[in-house]
This record gives structure tokens, sequence and C-alpha cells, in this order.
């Protein structure tokens, strides 16, 4: 499993744009986490899945919320990763109104929850393997901080406590 110190995973993600421009066209766009994380401060959060109940009520509006907070602490982006594909967290993205705060990226074959060792088996309630719920502060590619959740817990994940990280 990833550790504080470790560099993230060579891994792509998925991301919808609903305008084109900066090189991406509409529709689904990979991203390069290796490249995407080069010289910045990104605070990741991943959870199970797109549309679920704590990760719609609490999870992503934390961090819309926090945005302002975050960047003045020295985040230059925020992502949200799930294993979902890039129609359904573009849909989402739409839904919980985080465009141009939350990036929504899909890792709709797991491989970047695998190659954290962050991965959820909800195969029992029909999900299939999933993210768990857990935030990190990378900066420059490498784990600054990392908080994963206890099973069905949402107590260490969630903006607040990344925003303190990043304020330290």
């Amino acid at each position: 499993m990833i550790k504080v110190g470790d560099t993230l995973p060579a891994a792509t993600l998925m991301e919808y744009s609903e305008v084109e421009g900066n090189g991406c066209s509409i529709g689904p766009n990979p991203v390069d986490v290796t490249k995407a994380t080069a010289g910045k401060t990104i605070a990741i959060f991943g959870l199970p899945g797109a549309y679920t109940p704590t990760c719609s009520a609490k999870h992503v509006p934390g961090y819309v919320e926090k945005f302002n907070e975050l960047k003045a602490a020295g985040v230059d982006e925020i992502w949200c990763v799930s294993v979902n594909d890039a129609f359904v967290m573009g849909a989402w993205a739409r839904d919980q109104k985080t465009e141009g705060k939350v990036r929504m990226l899909a890792d709709g074959s797991a491989d970047f929850a695998k190659a954290t060792g962050l991965t959820l088996d909800l195969t029992a309630r029909g999900m299939g393997l999933r993210s768990n719920r857990y935030s990190m502060l990378v900066k420059n590619g490498k784990v600054a901080t990392l908080n994963i959740e206890g099973p069905g817990k949402f107590e260490v994940s969630g903006a607040d406590t990344l925003l303190a990280q990043a304020k330290a």
C-alpha cells in the first residue's frame, strides 16, 4: 500500500470535458498522473463511487466548499478519484457543481486504486472492486500526507483534515 514519502504510481485517469480547450477535446480526455502532478501540490481524495450517499452529501461538497481555503494554503488543484467511467464522473461533476474547483477523475478499471493499494472490495454489495475512501496531499508527485478511512467511515478524509495538513 502507498505511504507517505512514496511517489504516485504511473497511471492514466480520465476526465470528461464539457468544452474544448487547453488541448482537451469535448468528452473523455486522458490525465497522465505523473505529468499532471509534476511541480504542483495536489489535494487528492478517493471514494467508492459517484452518486453514493456519503460521497455526494459530504465528501465532494466539502472540497467544493473549501476550494478557496485550500488554494490559499498552497494547493494548486483538487482531484476526486473514483472507480467510475469518465461519462459518469462528468455527469456527477455537473450535479455537484465542481467546475473550476474539483477535477472529477475516472479510474474506470481501478488501475490507480490497485497500483496504490487503496482498493475496496464491494462485490458483496453489487459494486465490484472500488477505491477505498481516502485523502492525500501530493507534492511534486510524492505523497506528503495520507488519510485512509476505516470500513464504512467518514472521519479523516474530508476537506477539513486535508486543509489543516496543507496549512501545517
